[in-house]
């Protein structure tokens, strides 16, 4: 009898774990954005932006332009970062069939250099959401300032300013 019972939980249990992730709740949605022929649709100029290189405190902002070409208002429900270097501003108002509007991401060009490559990730009532934004570029590092300021008038050798007060 043990095994028996056993057997049968044992075929039910991935059934249960299928139902979890594919249940109405979990689907509703996408399902309902995607079978929606009137659902807004969030398209972009591009989803791709490399800033190349930028010195460090350099503009680290680029605008996505998008365009609703849904017969519905779109509502960005939320616009988040791969990581705190790069922030997402977003419009909170829907955007009307036809408008367009941007995705503003800034990534932080004052605490961080070297090469980067992050993502913004765009949830909406849009038949496509999530969508994902990615950016890329080097922010090189400010040059290093000199630890002793030099002598604007005669000298020229780069040393470190002496008034010679004291060889007197």
């Amino acid at each position: 009898m043990f095994k028996k019972v056993l057997f049968a939980s044992l075929l039910i249990l991935p059934s249960v774990f299928m139902y979890a992730q594919t249940s109405p709740q979990a689907m509703q949605q996408p399902a309902a954005a995607m079978s929606d022929p009137n659902a807004p649709s969030m398209n972009f100029d591009t989803k791709d932006h490399d800033f190349g290189t930028i010195q460090q405190d350099g503009d680290g902002t680029y605008l996505f332009l998008f365009t609703n070409n849904g017969k519905e208002p779109l509502v960005i429900k939320e616009a988040h970062g791969s990581c705190g270097c790069t922030v997402p501003k977003w419009p909170h108002d829907p955007v009307n069939p036809g408008q367009q509007d941007t995705i503003r991401v800034t990534y932080d060009t004052h605490n961080h250099t070297g090469a980067f490559q992050k993502t913004v990730t765009i949830t909406s009532n849009a038949k496509e959401s999530p969508v994902v934004l990615s950016i890329k570029g080097k922010v090189n590092p400010k040059p290093p300032v000199p630890a002793f300021p030099t002598d604007p008038g005669n000298n020229t050798s780069g040393a470190p300013f002496s008034n010679n007060w004291d060889s007197h």
